[in-house]
């Protein structure tokens, strides 16, 4: 894929490529953290999902100050914030409950999750702008499309991964018993 990149004369192929590169490198190292647990992967959509809604929430009713106008015009600050604290008070449930990690380890995934998933989504949002498009499709309508639902997982998956590789054992998982 390197290689056929410097040989690439269009931008539009460049960028195609360079998105299935992205796309695909994400969603292989989410895959891949399906091995150090398989809590891991369910536990980082979940918390970027409570990040994503409880923003919305908390943007709909308390936001007032505009948190990036010329990438994401309805985003604020009272929202994000409001997203990342609802976020993490959930984290600290989740922690409590399934004790397979410490409750450092469930706060350095959470912190991902809400941070990194509202800087994935501003990515996803810049990239659309810059695009010329307003939804990246039309399957649901009244959302951005279908990279809305995942643009928060895109740019989490890979930091998640490098931090659970570095900062959380494997755990073994037996399904049928043994």
């Amino acid at each position: 894929l390197l290689i056929f990149l410097l040989f690439v004369k269009s931008k539009k192929s460049f960028y195609l490529l360079t998105g299935l590169g992205y796309i695909s490198l994400s969603l292989g190292l989410l895959v891949q953290l399906r091995f150090q647990s398989l809590l891991l992967p369910l536990a980082l959509i979940l918390f970027i999902w409570i990040n994503d809604t409880m923003a919305y929430i908390s943007g709909s009713f308390i936001g007032k100050t505009p948190f990036a106008p010329h990438i994401s015009p309805k985003k604020t600050w009272e929202g994000t914030i409001g997203g990342i604290i609802c976020s993490l008070l959930f984290v600290l449930l989740w922690a409590v409950f399934t004790r397979t990690y410490t409750i450092a380890q469930w706060i350095g995934i959470g912190c991902i999750a809400s941070i990194v998933g509202t800087i994935g989504d501003l990515v996803e949002s810049k990239l659309k702008r810059m695009a010329g498009v307003k939804d990246s499709g039309n399957m649901m309508p009244g959302h951005g499309g279908a990279l809305d639902r995942f643009d928060s997982l895109l740019l989490a998956a890979p930091i998640a991964f490098l931090f659970a590789l570095f900062f959380m054992q494997c755990l073994e998982v037996n399904l049928f018993g043994k």
